[in-house]
């Protein structure tokens, strides 16, 4: 039997040379350690996926620094915590020391008021604010707050950084050296992780105690399947820290792609469970919305608009029913990536062929010089013209021609490809 701690909690890195990953803000060059080292650190938030250190580098800083630290979790706290923890830090602020930290985790779960209490004390420096999120904060933060503080981006552990830990835990856990282990092979667990120390430390924990359960004393040796078999036989105990996050929005999103309304609600149903934050689904609902059903159903970005804002306005438990009704929604609609494949074959243009210049007649001539150097010379104005339409060329001349949308396979855009075919004859192909 493993000790009660985690894992995780007991390889927990207690300075910055411990601290595995994210080298471009804690190594030699990094903006945080220089930042650490100069003694003066500003407000920032940390963003980036779970596991990847966000809640240890904050107690890292606070730790080098000797300042007073004090965590709050945006899914337990108020308004009244928040208050309370600064007048606790003003309490410190005695014979010039430098102000405490305050950490909050979730900072995205703070509604506007919340936000609103840390404005006055992180402009009068009270406390030097360090928040971690999961979610960009462009969305998510009121933009005074964000202006008050920098934003440094953490990234999933690579390959590397992972096989560091592991091979650190070997060695350096008590409880994980008292077993012979051996890694024979190490892709499963890499792929479970997705780039999680903590995913990576549970999993290499559970595999650990139920291999010595099974087998008593003795060597153990892990391999791609018992990582899996151990995993999935106990998925609830892995995840109870709601660790597939990413997971289960990935289901949902890929069940309503897939038109079926069945899954989709039931993967709803877990995040509402879990007690997911309902803006975020109903944002990734306007992404699908465009993304994967676009000009099929355009009234389906109209409707998952309008669940966005519906779910601001709302809040729970009702926003369950808002979210099951767009859900169903877009899932029974017809689907179509045509408009997501038009602008990313544009791109790829734009990279290839670099900023071509916009043609004469396309431009704009506000002047006289302008109209002298051949600017919106022989533009055609559509609506002068029978139909509302001229077969005229709006591209620049090195792609004249190029195709980027191409009509998807459902009725609506069936109907836009014979317009278009009609219209563009000779010029594009519109002949499926």
């Amino acid at each position: 039997m493993l000790a009660n701690q985690p894992l995780a909690d007991r390889l927990r890195p207690k300075n910055l040379d411990e601290f595995c990953g994210q080298e471009h803000l804690v190594g030699t060059n990094g903006v945080l350690r220089k930042a650490i080292e100069s003694g003066n650190i500003p407000s920032f938030i940390l963003w980036g996926p779970p596991g990847v250190g966000k809640t240890t580098l904050a107690w890292i800083i606070s730790n080098t620094l000797k300042r007073p630290f004090f965590h709050l979790s945006a899914v337990h706290s108020g308004v009244k915590d928040v208050r309370d923890t600064i007048d606790k830090a003003k309490k410190q602020q005695f014979f010039n020391q430098p102000n405490p930290i305050l950490f909050i985790d979730e900072i995205h779960r703070f509604n506007k008021s919340q936000q609103d209490s840390l404005l006055t004390a992180v402009e009068q420096g009270t406390i030097t604010l360090i928040g971690a999120t999961t979610e960009n904060p462009s969305f998510e933060v009121i933009s005074p707050l964000l202006s008050r503080c920098q934003v440094y981006i953490m990234n999933p552990l690579d390959e590397k950084n992972l096989t560091e830990l592991l091979n650190r835990a070997l060695k350096k856990d008590t409880y994980l050296a008292a077993y012979d282990i051996e890694i024979q092979e190490n892709e499963a667990i890499m792929r479970v992780s997705g780039g999680d120390a903590r995913k990576l430390y549970n999993a290499l924990e559970l595999v650990v105690s139920s291999e010595a359960d099974k087998e008593g004393s003795g060597k153990i040796v892990i391999t791609n399947e018992k990582v899996l078999t151990h995993v999935q036989k106990n998925l609830a105990l892995y995840d109870k820290n709601g660790e597939q996050h990413y997971d289960i929005i990935s289901a949902f999103i890929k069940s309503m792609r897939g038109s079926d309304p069945n899954a989709a609600v039931y993967w709803l149903a877990r995040m509402v469970e879990g007690g997911e934050d309902p803006k975020f689904i109903a944002r990734r609902m306007v992404i699908l919305a465009a993304e994967d059903i676009g000009m099929a159903n355009p009234n389906a970005l109209l409707l998952a608009q309008a669940c966005f804002e519906a779910v601001n306005v709302i809040g729970w438990p009702e926003s369950r029913i808002i979210l099951s009704e767009a859900a169903v929604y877009l899932a029974t609609s017809p689907k179509s990536n045509a408009s997501y494949m038009a602008v990313e074959g544009a791109i790829e243009a734009v990279k290839d062929k670099g900023d071509l210049p916009v043609p004469l007649h396309l431009r704009n001539a506000p002047t006289k010089l302008m109209k002298d150097l051949g600017y919106h010379k022989d533009y055609k104005y559509a609506h002068s013209f029978e139909g509302n339409f001229v077969k005229d060329n709006y591209l620049p001349e090195e792609i004249k021609g190029t195709q980027f949308y191409e009509p998807g396979n459902n009725p609506k855009e069936e109907e836009i490809r014979k317009r278009l075919k009609a219209l563009w004859k000779d010029i594009y192909d519109y002949d499926k």
